[in-house]
C-alpha cells in the first residue's frame, strides 16, 4: 500500500474510490501522567506522550490502510492527521485520506 500525503502518485493514472480514515484514543497509566506532570516544572520532552502519540499514529494509520484494502485500493493520497486532546492525559488521532486504484495509462 502506497501513502502519500500528496494528491497524485508518481507516474500513475488514478482512480479515486473514497475517503477513508482510521482514528484512536489513547491515554498513559496514572504512574507515567504523574511523572510526566513533574516534567513540566522543569521543562523539556515528555517522552512517555511522545511515545503514546507515536503509537496512536501507527494504529490509526494502520486501522485507514485496513479500510483501503478493504476497498481494493492500490494506494492512500492527500493523508493528514488531525489530534485532539480528549481530557487530560487522553488524546484522539484521526489519519484520513483519499483511497486510489491505479488504472492502465
Amino acid at each position: 500500500m502506497i501513502l502519500v500525503n500528496t494528491d497524485y502518485v508518481s507516474d500513475k493514472k488514478l482512480e479515486t474510490i473514497s475517503i477513508v480514515k482510521g482514528a484512536t484514543v489513547r491515554a498513559k497509566h496514572v504512574g507515567k501522567d504523574i511523572m510526566s506532570g513533574l516534567k513540566t516544572l522543569v521543562g523539556g520532552e515528555i517522552e512517555a506522550y511522545m511515545e503514546m502519540m507515536s503509537e496512536a499514529r501507527a494504529i490509526a494509520t494502520e486501522r485507514m490502510v485496513k479500510e483501503a484494502e478493504g476497498l481494493g485500493a492500490d494506494a492512500v493520497i492527500n493523508i493528514r492527521y488531525a489530534t485532539s486532546a480528549i481530557m487530560q492525559g487522553a488524546a484522539e488521532v484521526i489519519v484520513y485520506g483519499t483511497a486510489v486504484r491505479f488504472i492502465e495509462k
